[in-house]
């Protein structure tokens, strides 16, 4: 009977560990302003995905999208947004030039990504897909994967893993 259930369990996404990986995303806990409003309903019977990728729905991060390509589905989480206070008008604005951050990973660079935690960590090696400023996401091609990975820059060459902080 436990067997049963153990066997059952392991044919579909673990929806836990996707809560996990939306709050490490957003990095705040569900119910948290910034955070989901609500765990992913532990109903839901996904297939398993071996990587999933997040993004925000748009650049207003009312939700995170959990995308996956292996077997083709994808998850709208909304975002509690936080309480805004009034706002100030100000007397005088003044313009700030933008700071133009330079690639530190171009598309075709070789990169290694890495995941871990105390005591564990992992990694592997892949091709940049597109060019990355340091902490920006972008998707990377690894040997034997049938989608590529979404990794953050983190240096020139290196990258880690979405929720995996070093």
């Amino acid at each position: 009977m436990i067997l049963a259930a153990l066997l059952a369990a392991a044919s579909f996404q673990d929806i836990a560990g996707l809560d996990r990986a939306v709050s490490a995303f957003t990095g705040h806990g569900i119910g948290q302003e910034g955070g989901a409003r609500t765990g992913i309903d532990p109903r839901l019977r996904l297939a398993p995905c071996p990587t999933v990728s997040m993004a925000w729905r748009t650049e207003a991060h009312d939700a995170v999208v959990i995308t996956c390509t292996g077997p083709d589905w994808r998850l709208f989480v909304p975002v509690r947004a936080p309480v805004s206070a009034p706002v100030a008008v100000p007397v005088r604005a003044s313009y700030v030039a933008p700071v133009k951050v330079p690639p530190v990973i171009r598309r075709g660079d070789p990169v290694v990504i890495e995941a871990g935690t105390a005591g564990f960590s992992i990694s592997r090696e892949g091709v940049a897909l597109a060019d990355a400023t340091p902490g920006a996401r972008f998707l990377v091609r690894v040997e034997d994967a049938r989608a590529p990975v979404q990794a953050i820059a983190v240096d020139s060459g290196r990258a880690q893993l979405p929720g995996w902080g070093m």
